[in-house]
Order: C-alpha cells, then sequence, then structure tokens
C-alpha cells in the first residue's frame, strides 16, 4: 500500500468539500498554536503546517510574522486555503505535496507542525524522519495526534471494523509510544502535552445524530458560567499530572532536531 495514505486520496477531496464552510469545522482549541508560541519569536521563522486542511494554526502564525508554507495532499483543501488567504489577506506558500517526500532541500526549516496527520498511516516513524531532513539543526518538530486510552478510540474501531469510519483506518497513540517514535527518529523530546475534547464526545456524537434528521444544534453549547469556570479551574490543576495523559483526547509531541557540535 502507497505511503501516500493508508485510504484513497478522495476520502480526503471529499472532507474538504464538504468542508467548505470552516465555520462548521471544530477547531483544535489553539492548542498548537500556544506550543509553538512558547518556543520563541515566530518573526521571520519558516514555518510549514503538514497536511494542513483548514490552515486555521498556520494563518494564526502569520500575523505573528512567521513565513508560513501550508502543505497537503488535497487539491480541495489547498481550494479551501487559496479562498481563505484571500478572505483574510494573509499571504502563504501553498504546496500540494506527499509528506513522505516533502520538496524540501535538508535543513531549511525552523518549524514543521501537524495535527490529525500521523494517525492515518501504519508508518508514522517514516514521516517523522521527512520532517527531521527538512528542519534545520535546532529546528522543531510538533506532532498532535489522538490519545489512545479513550472512549473515543473504542467507538472509532467499531466504526472501523463496521467500514464505517470516515477514513477507512486510522490508529491512535499513548505519550509514551509517541515519544518513543520521535526518539528513534533523531529527535531529542523537547515536550509534551495534552487536552481534553471540548465540547464533548457524547456531545459531539449527538450532534452528529441530529443532523441524519436534517435538525442543526450549535457547533458549541452555550456555556454555563460558573459550571464552565469551576469546570476548568479542576481540569487546570490536574493537566499536569501523569495520569491526565490518560484522559486527555488529544496528545502531542515537540521534538528538536539535534545541532552538529
Amino acid at each position: 500500500m502507497s505511503k501516500i495514505a493508508q485510504h484513497s486520496r478522495q476520502v480526503w477531496e471529499d472532507f474538504w468539500v464538504e468542508k467548505q464552510d470552516i465555520g462548521q469545522v471544530y477547531s483544535n482549541a489553539d492548542r498548537v498554536i500556544k506550543q509553538i508560541i512558547k518556543l520563541g519569536p515566530c518573526e521571520k521563522k519558516f514555518v510549514m503546517e503538514i497536511g494542513a486542511g483548514s490552515g486555521r494554526d498556520g494563518f494564526k502564525l502569520v500575523d505573528r510574522g512567521a513565513i508560513v508554507i501550508l502543505l497537503d495532499y488535497a487539491e480541495s483543501s489547498l481550494s479551501v486555503l487559496k479562498k481563505l488567504s484571500a478572505e483574510l489577506n494573509k499571504p502563504v506558500f501553498l504546496i500540494r505535496a506527499d509528506a513522505f517526500h516533502l520538496p524540501f532541500k535538508s535543513d531549511v526549516l525552523d518549524i514543521v507542525f501537524h495535527q490529525g496527520l500521523l494517525e492515518h498511516f501504519t508508518n508514522p516513524q517514516d514521516l517523522l524522519k521527512e520532517n527531521y531532513r527538512v528542519l534545520k539543526p535546532g529546528g522543531f518538530a510538533v506532532a498532535d495526534v489522538p490519545q489512545r486510552y479513550h472512549f473515543y478510540t473504542i467507538v472509532k474501531h467499531v466504526l472501523i471494523w463496521l467500514n464505517r469510519w470516515f477514513a477507512g483506518w486510522e490508529t491512535e497513540f499513548s505519550i509514551n509510544q509517541l515519544k518513543r517514535i520521535f526518539s528513534a527518529t533523531g529527535f531529542l523530546v523537547h515536550d509534551v502535552y495534552g487536552d481534553w475534547m471540548r465540547p464533548s464526545f457524547l456531545y459531539r456524537v449527538w450532534r452528529e445524530v441530529l443532523k441524519k434528521f436534517n435538525i442543526n444544534i450549535a457547533l458549541y453549547p452555550k456555556p454555563v458560567p460558573v459550571l464552565s469556570g469551576m469546570s476548568d479551574f479542576i481540569l487546570n490543576r490536574f493537566r499536569n499530572t501523569k495520569f491526565a495523559y490518560y484522559t486527555f483526547m488529544d496528545i502531542g509531541v515537540i521534538g528538536i532536531k539535534k545541532k552538529v557540535n
């Protein structure tokens, strides 16, 4: 099977045709952007998002002075990105390419990142090797993926078994597994992070069920101020514990390419 994907490219062409209204696509709550900002100033840095999709993270980095490259394999994604770039008046470089064969020389980029990409391949280490190749020594790679120990994982694999999962095939990772893949690729693990699904998985499932009956409810439920405040307080205290990494919906590892002595 091709390294390009463990399923048809047409899956993603159809997906982004359907998701032309980016306002109806769940965001990642800026968790990736927050990690990139922590790495230092972005001004004049060459930053590439691989499997860019809607490009919402990349466009935000334009505001911070980054030279942003948005790469995707689906023409329909690039069509969405081109439209958004014009609407937002945020210039970016758009490239259609295979993530396993990036059209760049070695040691040229400062940051590469991807969200929801690694889990679609049976050989994620090969993709990270290509990330490593194009990064400058001291450059960073950020990989954001679904966390294994979650109710979402059970439902997803049932749907895969029934041949009803939109992507055909997909996996997930534990935080230790993801760290090992980074290390095996040559990266030094710089940091790890995670976050819970917002809105909840049950709310998202309920919303999709109602859509089948032509009933549309809000992308996000209306928050109850007191309850939301209490929830955020408790979760933020719990976030940095080791156990939290077995409850997060999404996790990420930040790797740094070793500098040459």
